[in-house]
């Protein structure tokens, strides 16, 4: 998790729910003092900041070859077939991570009890009463 300097396109959402800004979550995770799911947020906040990075390199690769000014002898098909398949894959992946992350604070329990009169953003799913004390059970025989 070394990328808490890089915007993602996901940081409000998850300061919006863990309470506190991306880099102070950042930290927490990496002194040892964060819960499963604020680790996995942090995990998977820092596959999408290099994922978008990955994402603008190559559009600004392409829109740079592509610029009005430069001459189209330059002008490569191969290069931007591999430019075309890099950018799929990021994007893909991008969307991917984006999903993972929605689902995984969507899962959390509400902030509304600690943060009264604040709106998360995001619809709480709350696990089955049932499937809880299954789950606590079976860790303490």
């Amino acid at each position: 998790m070394n990328t808490p300097s890089r915007r993602s396109s996901q940081d409000q959402a998850i300061e919006s729910a863990f309470g506190q800004p991306v880099s102070e979550l950042y930290r927490t995770a990496t002194a040892g003092q964060a819960g499963p799911a604020l680790f996995r947020a942090m995990e998977l906040r820092s596959f999408l900041a290099v994922t978008e990075s990955h994402v603008d390199r190559v559009r600004d690769r392409m829109h740079q070859a592509t610029a009005p000014d430069r001459d189209q002898n330059e002008l490569d098909a191969a290069d931007f077939r591999m430019d075309v398949q890099w950018l799929e894959a990021a994007l893909s992946s991008r969307s991917e991570i984006i999903t993972a992350l929605t689902r995984l604070i969507r899962s959390m329990p509400g902030r509304e009890a600690a943060h009264p009169g604040r709106h998360q953003g995001f619809p709480t799913a709350r696990p089955k009463a049932n499937t809880v004390t299954t789950a606590a059970r079976s860790r303490h025989p």
